[in-house]
């Protein structure tokens, strides 16, 4: 552990540990866990959606903003029912392998099961939501299915750019909710921080294992640009994007900044 009791990495190496500690003790209790994650993620994105397509019918353009307020609850939502989800893990983990806190192999195979069973949580929520009445005969150009069609039309270059801002900005909330002591500032920062990613129309890798499964059971698997090759790809190179913003620009170049003693630590 940090030498200091307090701080941004103290309390980091504490919840790796914790982390460590879950998947040594109880796998399964780990699994649902990142299970619930892709849950809370699959609500947010269902109600997000939803209101997104009520705001395009008011304004064009204010579908957009709406969607992307509602869809910030999702990781107030992991956070606070402490759920695991994959790209903050990304983050964890590597920080764990450059403190030498767990071995690598255990480091991965941690990160592997989260990203996993994050996508086994997002299938299973987004299929049972496609059997509620809110989801019935969506018109084709509903706002769910124009968005999901247009993230599976973007070069493999944006996606991996997307990617990269997607997961600094998900773990920069996620840092957020370290240093902050009051609930509702963690609230009110986390919706805020979430807000540009979702507005921006970044790429979650996790966040897309959800919308995508959502799309698809809802149209019965008639979303423009939907094939697997399509969907795979833009996962694949989702999660490179990710790895880069949540592992290396913000984990890894965090610890190093916080590695040696001095007064300028966080």
């Amino acid at each position: 552990m940090d030498t200091q009791n307090t701080g941004l990495m103290y309390n980091i190496e504490k919840s790796i540990l914790k982390k460590q500690s879950l998947y040594d003790n109880s796998k399964l209790r780990y699994f649902v866990r990142a299970m619930l994650a892709c849950l809370f993620l699959t609500l947010g994105t269902a109600v997000a959606v939803m209101i997104g397509q009520a705001g395009e019918e008011i304004a064009p353009g204010l579908g957009k903003m709406l969607y992307a307020f509602m869809f910030s609850w999702s990781l107030v939502m992991i956070i606070y029912m402490n759920a695991e989800l994959g790209t903050s893990n990304m983050m964890y983990m590597t920080v764990a392998i450059q403190r030498k806190l767990i071995k690598p192999k255990k480091a991965l195979s941690i990160l592997f099961y989260c990203l996993l069973f994050n996508l086994i949580g997002g299938i299973i929520a987004s299929l049972v939501i496609s059997f509620t009445y809110k989801f019935h005969a969506l018109p084709s150009d509903h706002y769910l299915f124009t968005a999901v069609a247009g993230k599976l039309a973007k070069t493999p270059l944006q996606i991996f750019s997307e990617g990269i801002f997607a997961n600094i900005i998900v773990n920069t909330a996620v840092f957020c909710t370290i240093r902050m002591k009051d609930d509702a500032g963690k609230i009110i920062a986390m919706i805020f921080i979430i807000f540009i990613f979702a507005y921006l129309g970044f790429e979650h890798v996790i966040a897309n294992f959800s919308s995508f499964s959502l799309a698809f059971f809802a149209s019965g698997g008639t979303v423009p640009g939907m094939t697997i090759g399509a969907v795979l790809l833009n996962w694949v190179v989702a999660l490179l994007g990710n790895y880069v913003g949540g592992a290396l620009v913000i984990g890894l170049l965090y610890s190093w900044l916080n590695k040696d003693q001095t007064e300028y630590v966080d």
